[in-house]
Formats: structure tokens, sequence, C-alpha cells
């Protein structure tokens, strides 16, 4: 087992008062307020092995006949009242605090059953698609899936007017606002579907109160089309009351055998915080989060960074779990880009726009397909850390390591890939947090969680895979915040460099800092005229460019290092240069993805010059790459270590 020093785990701060013991039917049930939410469990005379258990939604006194059967057969039951909040993430929060506790304090289940009646449909699927790896499955009777049906009363059913009202209360909507909410439980279920959580409806075929074709129907058909399991079974026999939307449940023990074959064996998931490394804390977030001060978040990464995915979820798991505090997200996520590109775009797309507070920094994947170098590796990611908190020692700063075959290879061979190596390895001497996503990846598919080829699918994830990776980044955040207490700003004390030749003080030089010679022109606003795909915020701006062999310019700067920013397209060239009039390099712009893409390409000239003025020159070479159109050089950006 591959693991290093510095794992540490946290349990939620929870405030358990009004504590009490009754009886339920046969079965003890213990009483409680969580944080002052009414809250209970049932317990059963004999639990399962791993403490399976029924979370009930809403209406927890309705239909039991399950309850009974299930708390014979082992399991435990369990409330808390969240009500009249329509699934809102008010409720949730109240939700995750009760999850955390029976969780962590209790010891049940990681994965409980969901039961779900009627309104409590708003509950059960807000919380699980937030939280779709904590789910067994869920069991719903009538459940609500889109709330303009109910209470809205927008469609067929004639809705609850009142309820209507609360509901645009707690949300904050107005009417339109409320019609145009996408994210009901019938919305957005790929995520839930890639993780394949059955479900299964029961319903009443006359039920006009919650009609089924605007409810589950439709959650069914959109679930079903994503992949995930999921069964209706009509209730035909017995009363239909309240329109059609109470009925007797047929073979309570049907239902309850779902639940049960969904639920047992209770497996073994690898905890979320065995990849966490809290070498160091986020007490200056959670001082802002406190004080409820304006807080902003800066993602700093690749192709993994900027797609939709864990980025998103992560941001409305902190605006929806501090509702109070004025968050501000920064996307700095642009594909292909590694920590080479990071250190020196860092200024201008991240500290530029104002004060940071909470960093998150991915590299790992792109280091290594890049074919990035160790070394450079170490300084590039030494150069973000130190340069961060240098301009600002009040920044936390968190490092995380990203999933590939490559490094899920060098897991099976029993190595730690370099990458994940060096990001340990500077999270651990500055203290800093490092989630070892790829650790994970690699110890669940051995734990038979899952697999990469069917569920995780590459190094871009799944949903599922996206899913996973916001999980264990919510953990971290979840057990930052949780400490009781107020804490104080304290700024960060930085040691001695572990390279003295990491770029601290990285940069752009503007490329209209040239002196050009002929063949060289600036082009204010290059577009490519054919027609290959480009990055954002490398097209439609300033662009040195030149495509005649012998074609020379040259750059004066002060600094310890130099490189250059290209655009590296079909018809990229090679370039020969020198620092100082010293030898002359010859350097090959064109990349293996260059024949489809304009792609963003850095390239480090020299690292190691003496601090203070130099010069560097550059002419387009006579030969090229044998796939290249041609022997364009455009240079977007110099980059220089002051």
């Amino acid at each position: 087992m591959l693991l290093f020093l510095g794992k540490a785990f946290y349990c939620a701060a929870q405030e358990i008062t009004a504590q009490n013991e009754t009886a339920w039917k046969q079965f003890k049930k213990y009483t409680f307020l969580l944080n002052g939410a009414e809250a209970w469990y049932i317990a059963p005379h004999k639990p399962v092995a791993g403490n399976p258990w029924v979370w009930r939604a809403y209406f927890p006194d309705w239909h039991t006949e399950m309850d009974s059967i299930l708390l014979e057969r082992g399991f435990y039951i369990a409330y808390i009242k969240a009500n009249d909040r329509y699934g809102h993430s008010s409720a949730m929060n109240v939700w995750d605090d009760f999850y955390d506790y029976l969780v962590h304090t209790k010891h049940f289940s990681s994965r409980p059953a969901l039961e779900a009646v009627s309104r409590g449909g708003l509950y059960a699927y807000a919380w699980a698609k937030r939280n779709p790896s904590k789910v067994s499955c869920i069991y719903a009777e009538a459940p609500v899936c889109d709330f303009t049906s109910w209470p809205g009363g927008k469609g067929k059913g004639k809705g609850a007017p009142e309820e209507w009202k609360k509901l645009l209360k707690v949300y904050g909507f107005t009417e339109e606002q409320a019609l145009q909410y996408n994210d009901q439980p019938k919305d957005h279920l790929e995520t839930l579907a890639a993780f394949k959580v059955p479900v299964l409806h029961v319903i009443g075929l006359q039920d006009s109160l919650v009609p089924n074709d605007e409810n589950t129907f439709i959650l069914v058909r959109n679930y079903i089309n994503n992949g995930g399991p999921a069964t209706v079974v009509p209730m035909t026999k017995g009363k239909q009351e309240l329109n059609g939307h109470h009925f007797p449940i047929e073979h309570p023990e049907k239902q309850a055998a779902f639940i049960y074959d969904h639920s047992v064996p209770v497996t073994g998931l690898l905890p979320a915080d065995d990849f966490i490394y809290r070498y160091g804390n986020l007490d200056n977030v959670l001082h802002r989060i406190q004080n409820k001060e304006a807080v902003t978040v800066a993602f700093l990464g690749g192709s993994i960074t900027n797609m939709e995915g864990w980025r998103n979820q992560v941001c409305r798991y902190l605006s929806e779990r501090y509702p109070d505090v004025p968050f501000k997200f920064i996307n700095a996520g642009i594909p292909s880009l590694g920590s080479l590109p990071h250190v020196f775009r860092l200024q201008q797309d991240v500290l530029d726009q104002g004060r940071i507070d909470l960093l998150f920094v991915e590299a790992a994947v792109n280091d290594y397909v890049n074919g990035t170098p160790a070394v450079i590796q170490r300084r590039a990611l030494e150069g973000i850390i130190r340069h961060v908190l240098n301009t600002d020692p009040f920044v936390n700063i968190v490092l995380m390591g990203f999933a590939d075959e490559f490094k899920l290879a060098g897991y099976q061979a029993g190595k730690i890939p370099t990458e994940i190596k060096l990001h340990e390895e500077l999270a651990r001497y500055y203290h800093l947090p490092f989630i070892n996503l790829a650790e994970e990846v690699y110890r669940r598919i051995g734990n038979k969680e899952f697999t990469w080829n069917d569920d995780f699918k590459n190094l871009h994830p799944s949903p599922f895979g996206q899913a996973l990776y916001a999980n264990t980044i919510q953990t971290l955040l979840a057990g930052a915040f949780r400490k009781s207490g107020a804490v104080a700003l304290t700024p960060a004390c930085l040691p001695a460099m572990l390279d003295a030749h990491s770029y601290t003080k990285g940069g752009y030089l503007s490329s209209d800092k040239a002196v050009v010679g002929k063949g060289f022109v600036l082009d204010p606003s290059w577009v490519p005229e054919d027609g290959v795909h480009t990055r954002p915020g490398f097209v439609q701006v300033p662009v040195l460019v030149g495509s005649t062999p012998g074609a020379t310019m040259e750059l004066p700067f002060n600094g310890t290092a130099v490189g250059i920013a290209v655009v590296s397209g079909p018809d990229a060239g090679s370039i020969r240069y020198s620092v100082d009039g010293k030898a002359t390099k010859t350097v090959d712009l064109y990349t293996q993805w260059s024949k489809g893409l304009h792609l963003p390409w850095y390239i480090l000239l020299a690292d190691d010059l003496t601090s203070g003025a130099h010069r560097l020159k550059i002419t387009i070479a006579p030969g090229k790459n044998e796939e290249s159109k041609g022997n364009a050089v455009r240079i977007v950006h110099f980059l220089v270590n002051q």
C-alpha cells in the first residue's frame, strides 16, 4: 500500500441535545436535536454487518410496513426534519449534517437507501444528485419530481397555492424564475445514472395531484436515457384516495427486498479521507467564511479543470453550504497546460484578478503528457507556491494530482508516479493540503468499486469520475471547515527554497517588447486562416508572427529564465536561438497535436541565467518537422522569471 505521512481524519462538530430513548413497536427509538433540528433513528435488535439504513425523506409515519420488515432484517431507520424547504440547499445542509453524524459518529453504512414519499422526492433526489456515491438505492412513492407540477400546479394537477407561495419564498424566486429553474429531480440525472443507483417508483395510475406524466414518467425516462436502472410499479389494488395520490402498498415485502438487495452486503468502500493529506489547513478561508466576508476561489489547471464537472460541483457546494458568503470563482483552467505554463501565466490569469483566498492547483496529468522534465516541474510548482504566498501570505493553496492510465500503470508496478511524488513533496514541505486523486482511482479500482474503461472512461473523466473528484475535494473542504470556535488569519511563513532556480517571479513579457527584424510582424488580433481550432486566450490576441526562414528578432530582458509561449499549429516551424550571443540551439515548435489544433505551447529556452540584463535572439530555422506544412513561428508571450 502506497501511503504518505500526514494523514488525518475529521468528523463533524455536531451539537446533539435533547436526547431521549422511546419505543417504536418492539424496537428502540432514539430521538434528539441535531444542531436544533428534530431527528431520530430506530435500531434493529440485531444489525446487519455494516449497519445498513433507510433514510426517510418526508412523512416518516406514512406506510411503515416496510420499516418494520427491514428492522426485523437488521436495518436502521432514520429521519431528520427539514420540512417546508422543498429540497432547497438549506435543507441539504441539514441532511449533510445528519449523514455525517450517523456515518462518522454512529458508524452507519456510508450508503443509505433513500425513501421518498410525495414531496420527499424533492429532498431525496436533490441530495442523491449531489452525493451519488453515498446512495445505495432510491425507493419512492408517488414522488414529486418537478415542483412546477406540485405545488406549482402549472400542468395538469391543481397544485397547492399556499405551498407554492412558501416555495417561492424559500428559493427566493419570482414565479417566472421558478418556472425556468432547471435543476428539478427530473433534470441533470447523468451523474446519478453513471453511478448506476437503482431507482424504484411505486405510483397510483389515477394520481391527479402529482400527475405521473409530469413527474415519475419524465424522471424515469430521463434516468434510463442516461443509462440509469429504474423500475416503475403501479399500485392498482385497494382504495385510491386524495385524487389517487394515496394508495395501499401491495406486497411491501417486495419493496423491502428491493432495498435489502441493493444495500446488503454493505460494501467496503474506501473512505475519501484515505487520499487527503492534510499537511496544512484552510484556516484563512475558514476565517473569512466565519465572518461572512467575500471569498475568491481560483482554479489553476488544464482541461480537466476547465471542463464542466468537478470544478462546477465544488463551486456549487461552497455557495450552497455557505449561502451568506459572497463567493467569486475564477476558472483559470486552460486545456493542454501544465506546471510550466501555470507558473508564467499565474500573474495574469489569477493574481491580477484581485485578492485570492483559496487556490486549487493541478498539473500532474499534463506534466506527464507534455513530457515536462521533473526538475522543471519542481521549479514551476515551487514557483507557483512562493509567488502566490509572497504576493499574499494569507492565501490557502491546495495541490491535487489527477489520474491517467500512465499513473495507474505506475502504481500497478509498485512505483509512485513522478508527478504525484513532486506534488506531494512540495505540499508537505510548504504545509499545504494535497489530494492524491490518482492514487484514489487506482485503489478504488483495485477494491472493485468500478473500472477504468466502463466507468471512469479516460483521463478526461466521465460524469462518474467528475463526481468522484468532487466528492473527495468536498471531503477536504468539509473537514477543514468544521472546526469549532473562531480562527484567526495567519500568514504563511516560507521556508528556504528547495531549488534556488525555481521560477518564483515568473510572468509574461509582452510580444511587443521584441526588437523585430525583417520577416516578423506583430499581428494585433491574430486569427488562423486555415480554419483549424484554437484555444481561448490564444486567438484574437496580439501575436508576433513570422514564416520565412532567416527572419530574426531579439528580446532584451531582465531575469534568470526566459522562454516563449507559442501557438503551434499545422504549419509550425523551428527556431534557432541564443542568449547573450552564446551557443545557438534549435527547437522544433511542431507537436504531436499540431496537425488538428493551434495549440498553446510553452517552451523554456534558458533557466540558469545570472540575475540581470540579457538578450534573447530568435531566428526562424530553414528546416522543419516533416509533418509540418510550413515554417510559421507565432509568439503570444515571452516568459521571464525576474
